[in-house]
C-alpha cells in the first residue's frame, strides 16, 4: 500500500497497462473516507464495456461513481458531499471524446488551434475549480508521445494535445507520478505549482 498523498490535485501518468489506474485506487484507499470515480468512458462496444467491468470489479463497492464524457466542471459538480477523494480516469479518453466531438477531416490550422484553446481553457478552469473542493482529485492520464509517430493528421492531432494537456495539469498538480510496469515514481513533489 502507497503512503497517503495530501495535495488537493495529483496527476498519474504513464503508457498503457503500466498501473495508473492502480495506483490512483491505492492512494484513494490510504486517504481517510469514501471516494467517487469519475468515468470518462464513453462504452460503446463490447471491448470497452468488459473494461469498464475490470475496473469496476476491482473498486469498493462504497465508492461512488459519475459517468461523464465530456464536461468536467459539472463532473465536479455531481460528486457526493461525503468524498473525501475523487479519481478522475482518464483524462485521456475525456481529450479523445472532445477531440472527436469536434474534429472533421480538412480542418485548417487556425481551427485546430481553436479547438486546442477552448480544451485549454476548460483544463485551465477544471484546475481552478479543483482547488475551491473539499476532497482531493487525482487525474489520472496516459503518455501516448513516447511511440511512433501518428500516420494520420488526427493522430498527430491528438498526440500533440495530450501532450500539451498533461504539461498543463502537471503544472498546476501538487505532485505528479509516472506509472512504469506497475511501479510508481514520483516526479514531482508536493506545493510546487499553482493551476496554469
Amino acid at each position: 500500500m502507497i503512503k497517503n498523498e495530501t495535495g488537493k490535485l495529483v496527476l498519474i501518468t504513464g503508457g498503457a497497462r503500466s498501473g495508473k489506474s492502480r495506483l490512483a485506487e491505492e492512494l484513494a484507499l490510504a486517504g481517510d473516507g469514501p471516494a467517487c470515480y469519475i468515468a470518462t468512458a464513453a462504452v460503446l462496444d463490447e471491448e470497452m464495456e468488459h473494461r469498464v467491468a475490470r475496473h469496476r470489479a476491482r473498486r469498493p463497492k462504497s465508492w461512488s461513481t459519475v459517468e461523464e464524457t465530456l464536461e468536467l466542471g459539472a463532473a465536479l459538480e455531481r460528486v457526493p458531499e461525503e468524498t473525501t477523494t475523487v479519481i478522475l480516469d482518464c483524462l485521456t479518453l475525456w481529450l479523445t471524446n472532445k477531440l472527436l466531438a469536434e474534429y472533421r477531416e480538412g480542418m485548417a490550422e487556425a481551427e485546430i488551434d481553436g479547438l486546442e484553446e477552448r480544451i485549454h481553457q476548460e483544463l485551465v478552469a477544471f484546475c481552478a475549480t479543483v482547488r475551491t473542493k473539499p476532497y482531493r482529485t487525482i487525474v489520472v492520464t496516459n503518455e501516448v508521445g513516447w511511440g511512433v509517430v501518428p500516420d494520420t493528421p488526427l493522430g498527430r492531432v491528438f498526440r500533440d494535445l495530450a501532450g500539451r494537456a498533461n504539461q498543463l495539469v502537471a503544472r498546476a498538480a501538487d505532485s505528479v507520478w509516472l506509472a512504469v510496469a506497475g511501479y510508481p515514481l514520483r516526479i514531482k513533489p508536493p506545493g510546487k505549482d499553482g493551476c496554469a
